[in-house]
C-alpha cells in the first residue's frame, strides 16, 4: 500500500500546469454568454412578455401562466442555440446543496410511437413535481407522501450547464411547506424589503425598493488527486481525520498572499474563464493563510441572485478542479494544526435611489438615517444571537469557529472606535443634536514618493462574528460549504422584525406630538443603550471574553445539537413567523434535519476513522514493531546479553511505546464503536444528536492522539497514508 502513497507523490511533483487559453481577447466578449439574461430575453422574448417578468422581479407581481408559455419557448430556443438537450429545475434541498433531475426537450408530436419534436411548454417552465420524500424533510413528508413541487423563481435566471438548462426554483410540499432553503430566503427578503422602505420613506418618500446585498467570499483547499485517492478519509468525510502536523505549515506566514503555484494560477483562470459565462462576477483571488489553501470573491450582488452564483460556484470549482488533477476541499476544517476554511457573507442594504442603507452620509439628515440602520441592525443581532450563531453551525464549522483562526462561537458586533464614539455620544445626548461623521483622516508615511493613504472609519477585526467594515457588516462566521442562504434568511428576518418594532415605537411618539427627528432620536437612544452587550471591539479569542459575553447574556453554548435549540426559541418563532418567512412547524422540522444530519455525519466519520485505524495504522505499526522485535532477538542472538541490553535499548523501547500505543487504539476504537452502537438505538433526533457529540465525538482526539505519535515512529515507507507535508506542499 505504502507504494502507492510514493507513485503518487511522485506523479504529483511531474505534474506541470494546463494551458489556459482566454473565450475571448475581452471578459465582456463572452461575459453572461451561458445565462438567460435580460440581455438574451430582449432577444427571444416579445416586449410585452419582457416588460411582464421585470414587473414581476422588480415589483413582486405574480406572473399568468400564459406568460410562462412564452417564456418557455424563448427560452428552449435560446437553450437549444446553446447546446442544450435537457431541462431541469435547478433547487436547493435541505443538504447545503443543490438538486436537478434531468428531463429530454423531446416527445411526441402526436400518437405515442409518432415522430418527435422538442417541447418545453409554461407549465414544465413553472412546476414540477419531484419526490419530497427522498430528500430531508423532518418529518414533513414520510415515504407514503411522496409529493412536492418545484416552483420558478424569474427573479434568478435561468443557465445552460453542459448540455441542460437549468431553470432555478423553490421546492415545497404537497402541504405548502418550505424544503428548502431558497423558499424562505426569498420570503425573509421581501420583509426586510417592505420594513425597510417603511423606514426609509421617513428620509425619502421616494424609495420604493430596498435589497439586501451579499458578497461572499470563498476560501478553498486544493489537493493532487493521486494524493486525495489514497486518504479515505479526504474521500469519505472532506478532512483529515488522522495526521501529525508538518515540521512546517503556516507558522512563517509565507503563504498568504504568496505568489500562487503554477498550476493553482492555471486552475484560477480556467475558474475564472467558466465563470464569467455564467456572469458570476469573479474579482479577487490570491492565496489564504494555510499552504495549499485559497481564497476567491465576486463583486458583490442582490443577495438571491449572488447566492444562487455561489452554489454555482461550488459546482464549478469542483469540476474545473479535476480538468486541473486536483481535487477540491470545502470542507471548513480538513487539516489540524492549520487554518480552517470560511465564507465570510458581507451584508448590506440598499434603496431603490441608490442609497447604500449602512453607508455613512455627508449631511446629518443622511447620518440619521445611516444610524438608524446600523442601531437596528444591531439590535436585531443582540436579540437573536443565538440565532444567527444556530445559522451558521454544523458539524463540519464546529472545528473552525473559536480556533484562534475564525470567530469564536459566541456572536457580537465589532464596529471600530469612530462609530462607538458616535454611539456613546448619541447614548449620552440631551437633544437631537446633527450627526456628523469624520471624513477619511490621512496618513502620511514620510516617504517623498509615497501618496498619503486614506484611512477608513474603522480598522478590522479578524476576532469578530460580526464587523461593521466601513459601508456593510461581515458575517465571518459563515463556513465554507455552506449555503450561505440559511444566514442571510436567519439575519434578514431578525433586521426586518427590528424594523417593524423601531417604525411602530417612532409613529407612537410622532403619533404623541413629537416632531420626527425627536421621535427617532429617542428610540435610537434607547436602543443604543439595550444593544450595548452585543458591541465587542476586542480579541475575541481571549478566555476573558467568555466570560465577559456570559456576563452580557450572550449566547456562549458550544454544542451543535445545543445551538440548533435556538430556531425553537418561542422569540424565534414569532419572529419568524411575523414575518411570515417560516412557521413554527417548519423550524421544528428543520431542526430535525439538522440533528439527523449532524448525527451522520460523526457517526460516517466515526466509522471512518474505525476502519482506518483496524486496516492501515495497526497492520503496519504492527509489521514494523514486527522488524523492531526480529531485530532485537538477532542482536541478543549474537551478542552477549551486557553488550545486546545496550545495542537493543533503543529498540525495545520503541516496542514497548508502539505496544502501548497500539493499545490506547485498539481500546479507544473499541470503546467509540460500543458507544456508537448504543447512540444508534435512540430514536429522537436530538437524543441522539447529543448523545454522538457528548460520547462518540470525544473518542476522535483520543484516537488520533496515538496515532499521529505512531506516525513519528514507523519508518516512512512504510506508512500508507499520504502525510500533511505532502498533502499541503505538493502543488
Amino acid at each position: 500500500m505504502s507504494s502507492l502513497r510514493f507513485k503518487a507523490v511522485e506523479e504529483a511533483f511531474r505534474k506541470k500546469a494546463i494551458c489556459v487559453e482566454a473565450p475571448g481577447k475581452l471578459t465582456s466578449e463572452y461575459y453572461g454568454k451561458y445565462v438567460f439574461s435580460r440581455k438574451a430575453m430582449s432577444k427571444y422574448l416579445a416586449k410585452d412578455t419582457m416588460e411582464a417578468i421585470q414587473n414581476a422581479v422588480d415589483n413582486g407581481v405574480a406572473l399568468h401562466r400564459d406568460i410562462a408559455d412564452h417564456v418557455a419557448a424563448g427560452m428552449k430556443r435560446w437553450a437549444m442555440e446553446m447546446g442544450a438537450t435537457h431541462y431541469t429545475h435547478w433547487f436547493q434541498p435541505l443538504t447545503d446543496g443543490t438538486a436537478e433531475k434531468h428531463d429530454s426537450f423531446i416527445d411526441y408530436e402526436g400518437a405515442p410511437g409518432g415522430n418527435v419534436i422538442e417541447d418545453f411548454s409554461g407549465k414544465l417552465l413553472a412546476q414540477q413535481e419531484p419526490d419530497a420524500s427522498s430528500f430531508p424533510s423532518g418529518g414533513i413528508r414520510s415515504t407514503f407522501e411522496a409529493r412536492g413541487y418545484t416552483a420558478w423563481d424569474p427573479s434568478s435566471p435561468a443557465f445552460v450547464l453542459d448540455d441542460t438548462l437549468c431553470i432555478p426554483t423553490i421546492f415545497i410540499s404537497y402541504t405548502g411547506e418550505s424544503l428548502d432553503l431558497k423558499a424562505p430566503l426569498l420570503k425573509a427578503l421581501n420583509a426586510v424589503d417592505k420594513a425597510a422602505t417603511s423606514v426609509c420613506q421617513y428620509f425619502n418618500p421616494e424609495v420604493k425598493k430596498v435589497y439586501s446585498y451579499l458578497g461572499w467570499e470563498q476560501e478553498y483547499f486544493l489537493v493532487d488527486e493521486g494524493l486525495y485517492a489514497t486518504r479515505p478519509d479526504l474521500a469519505l468525510t472532506g478532512r483529515t481525520l488522522l495526521g501529525h502536523e508538518s515540521a512546517k505549515n503556516q507558522q512563517l506566514e509565507d503563504h498568504y498572499f504568496g505568489a500562487v503555484p503554477s498550476r493553482v494560477a492555471a486552475y484560477m483562470k480556467d475558474l475564472e474563464f467558466e465563470a464569467y459565462k455564467y456572469a458570476i462576477p469573479l474579482k479577487t483571488r490570491h492565496n489564504e493563510v494555510a499552504p495549499n489553501q485559497f481564497e476567491l470573491a465576486p463583486i458583490f450582488g442582490e443577495a438571491n441572485l449572488s447566492n444562487d452564483q455561489n452554489l454555482l460556484i461550488m459546482s464549478l470549482m469542483k469540476k474545473v478542479a479535476r480538468r486541473h488533477g486536483f481535487r477540491l476541499l470545502l470542507h471548513e476544517k480538513p487539516f489540524a494544526g492549520v487554518n480552517g476554511s470560511g465564507k465570510h457573507n458581507n451584508w448590506s442594504l440598499g434603496t431603490d435611489t441608490g442609497v447604500g442603507l449602512l453607508t455613512p452620509g455627508k449631511t446629518p439628515e443622511e447620518n440619521l438615517q445611516f444610524i438608524t440602520f446600523l442601531v437596528n441592525t444591531l439590535m436585531a443581532v443582540y436579540k437573536h444571537n443565538a440565532l444567527l450563531k444556530a445559522s451558521i453551525m454544523t458539524a463540519n464549522n464546529a472545528h473552525r469557529l473559536g480556533a484562534n483562526e475564525a470567530p469564536p462561537a459566541i456572536v457580537s458586533a465589532f464596529l471600530g472606535s469612530q462609530i462607538t464614539a458616535v454611539l456613546n455620544k448619541l447614548e449620552n445626548s440631551s437633544s437631537d443634536e446633527a450627526i456628523v461623521m469624520d471624513a477619511k483622516k490621512r496618513l502620511s508615511l514620510g516617504i517623498p514618493h509615497i501618496p498619503e493613504v486614506l484611512l477608513d472609519n474603522t480598522d478590522r477585526n479578524r476576532t469578530s462574528p460580526f464587523a461593521f467594515t466601513g459601508n456593510r457588516f461581515e458575517f465571518r462566521a459563515v463556513g465554507s460549504s455552506a449555503n450561505c442562504s440559511s444566514a442571510l434568511i436567519a439575519l434578514n428576518s431578525a433586521v426586518a422584525a427590528q424594523l417593524v418594532e423601531f417604525k411602530i415605537a417612532v409613529d407612537a411618539l410622532i403619533a404623541s406630538g413629537k416632531t420626527k427627528e425627536k421621535a427617532i432620536f429617542e428610540v435610537l437612544k434607547e436602543y443604543i443603550k439595550i444593544s450595548k452587550p452585543i458591541r465587542f471591539d476586542g480579541n475575541g479569542y481571549s478566555d476573558e471574553w467568555k466570560v465577559e459575553a456570559a456576563k452580557r447574556g450572550l449566547d456562549c453554548e458550544t454544542s451543535v445539537p445545543e445551538i440548533y435549540k435556538a430556531y425553537t426559541k418561542p422569540e424565534t418563532v414569532a419572529m419568524f413567523a411575523k414575518n411570515g418567512v417560516l412557521s413554527e412547524k417548519e423550524l421544528h422540522a428543520r431542526n430535525e434535519v439538522k440533528w439527523e444530519t449532524y448525527t451522520k455525519k460523526i457517526q460516517i466519520e466515526a466509522r471512518v476513522l474505525g476502519d482506518l485505524c483496524m486496516n492501515h495504522i495497526i497492520p503496519v505499526v504492527t509489521k514494523y514493531q514486527s522488524l523492531l522485535l526480529d531485530n532485537v532477538a538477532k542482536i541478543y542472538a549474537i551478542y552477549s546479553p551486557e553488550q545486546a541490553a545496550q545495542l537493543a535499548g533503543m529498540n525495545k523501547s520503541l516496542i514497548e511505546e508502539i505496544a502501548a500505543r497500539l493499545t490506547n487504539i485498539k481500546n479507544n476504537v473499541d470503546a467509540m464503536i460500543e458507544e456508537r452502537k448504543r447512540c444508534n438505538k435512540i430514536e429522537h433526533e436530538y437524543d441522539k444528536a447529543k448523545a454522538y457529540h457528548d460520547l462518540v465525538f470525544p473518542y476522535f482526539d483520543k484516537i488520533r492522539y496515538d496515532v499521529d505519535k505512531l506516525e513519528l515512529i514507523v519508518d516512512n515507507e512504510m506508512w500508507t497514508l499520504p502525510k500533511y507535508r505532502e498533502l499541503l506542499f505538493i502543488r
